[in-house]
């Protein structure tokens, strides 16, 4: 297939485990599976892997064992705090939290912040920012026309917030449309106002290097499955005194400092760190591996930017060529952005789409809203589609120049001749009339 640009020079980038797998295709053939789809879900790098690996024999409990397994997980887990903190450039005092993804560590802090505190927020926010706020102190910003529009909607939000505590969350890159927004001017808003700054990280932290001190924020939250980690870890990294005086997220061992009773009553003290919001038994496999890639991609970040820029050119060159293709953006075209790319067909479902791409070409994409349901759906209308969804390409460390080459054409070979195969709705879905692909054979039948 001839390339959509000029190739690009090879750029070394941490490898992932996968970027060998061959997947079964409607024809019965097999091809190297083509995962674009990393920003729902980031393969392991082989360094995580391989650190896991390392780790298991030594899994033990944390932090409440005295044998020496339990000391070295208790060290494995405790270290790994100063390795977030590194990697997100926090400040000496701030907090660490492990939590399970980025969905957890903003429900974690919806529940720190003190009674009546005011919270402002776009509503372009994925679900796991855009929902855990609650209450009539909660103001809802629409879909800015750009970023400068953002800044000003913010500075007069917060003109018209009430006294008291005030609370700005922001996403550092939209999972929809790949733009990064501009975080840093509208904290600098948001500090004229005397507002704190929560991030949503998930999406910026794979592809770009985040600061807490550079960008002024007081929270940062991400996922291990977005940083190659896939592992069930996530982490809230930043300022703890509204974490020590919260009641614990979770209650049970590890957040009690002492429990006692009185009379027919239990009474309870937590302990005064981190660990007051992680009862139960931490994952240290998994707090172990998003330590471990944090490592990796913080020390190859050049690289890694470097690989993901040149792909994303090539990716928007060739979309721009299939006709009737609509690519969806919040500020612009020519917006930075990493790499995520959402868009329609004219006349074609996105489902349908995304479902012929996998059959008959071993890609892998997203359709649908996103977790972003509300932003997509305003995007859908001023894109002038009157398609309900949209398809979502998301390049990543296993992206190849041939991945994307091998997206366009099939885009194209759609677009002129339709699906080769015969395509039905199957609760909800669309799939391939009599799939013949096999599932692997560790995949068993739901009884």
């Amino acid at each position: 297939m001839t390339a959509v640009l000029p190739p690009q020079t090879a750029v070394s980038v941490p490898p992932v485990v996968g970027a060998r797998l061959e997947v079964p295709l409607v024809d019965g053939t097999r091809v190297r599976y083509a995962n674009l789809d990393h920003a729902a879900s980031a393969p392991a790098l082989e360094a995580v892997r391989d650190a896991v690996d390392e780790l298991l024999p030594w899994y033990a409990s944390v932090h409440r064992g005295a044998g020496f397994a339990s000391q070295v997980c208790t060290r494995v887990h405790e270290q790994a705090r100063a390795v977030l903190r590194r990697f997100v450039g926090a400040r000496p005092t701030d907090a660490v939290v492990f939590t399970r993804n980025t969905t957890d560590s903003l429900n974690l802090l919806a529940r720190a912040v003190p009674r009546g505190t005011a919270v402002v927020l776009f509503d372009t926010e994925h679900h796991a920012a855009l929902l855990p706020w609650r209450g009539p102190a909660v103001r809802r910003l629409r879909t800015p026309a750009g970023s400068g529009d953002a800044v000003l909607a913010l500075d007069r939000a917060l003109a018209e917030a009430p006294v008291g505590p005030r609370l700005v969350v922001l996403t550092a890159a939209s999972n929809v449309t790949g733009e990064v927004w501009p975080v840093a001017e509208l904290a600098a808003v948001a500090r004229r106002h005397g507002a704190r700054i929560a991030l949503d990280a998930a999406q910026l932290a794979p592809h770009r290097r985040v600061d807490i001190g550079a960008l002024d924020v007081d929270w940062v939250a991400l996922s291990g499955h977005k940083l190659y980690a896939p592992y069930g870890a996530g982490a809230l990294v930043g300022r703890g005194d509204w974490l020590r005086a919260a009641e614990p997220y979770l209650v049970g061992g590890g957040a009690t400092a002492a429990v006692s009773e009185r009379g027919e009553q239990v009474s309870v003290s937590w302990v005064p760190g981190a660990e007051r919001h992680e009862a139960g038994s931490p994952n240290v496999v998994g707090v172990h591996a998003l330590a471990t890639a944090c490592e990796v991609l913080g020390r190859q970040f050049d690289g890694v930017v470097e690989h993901e820029r040149a792909l994303l050119r090539q990716l928007r060159a060739g979309l721009a060529a299939v006709p009737g293709l609509r690519e969806l953006a919040l500020f612009g075209a020519d917006h930075d952005r990493v790499g995520v790319v959402s868009f329609t067909v004219d006349g074609l479902d996105s489902g349908l789409v995304a479902a012929v791409l996998s059959a008959e070409h071993g890609i892998g994409v997203r359709d649908g809203l996103f977790c972003a349901h509300v932003a997509t759906a305003r995007l859908l209308g001023r894109a002038g589609s009157h398609e309900r969804r949209a398809v979502r390409v998301s390049v990543g460390l296993g992206t190849t120049a041939e991945h994307v080459d091998r997206l366009v054409g099939a885009l194209r070979s759609l677009v002129a001749d339709g699906p080769a195969a015969e395509y039905a709705l199957v609760d909800g879905r669309w799939a391939p009339v009599d799939d013949p692909r096999p599932l692997p054979p560790f995949v068993h039948e739901v009884r």
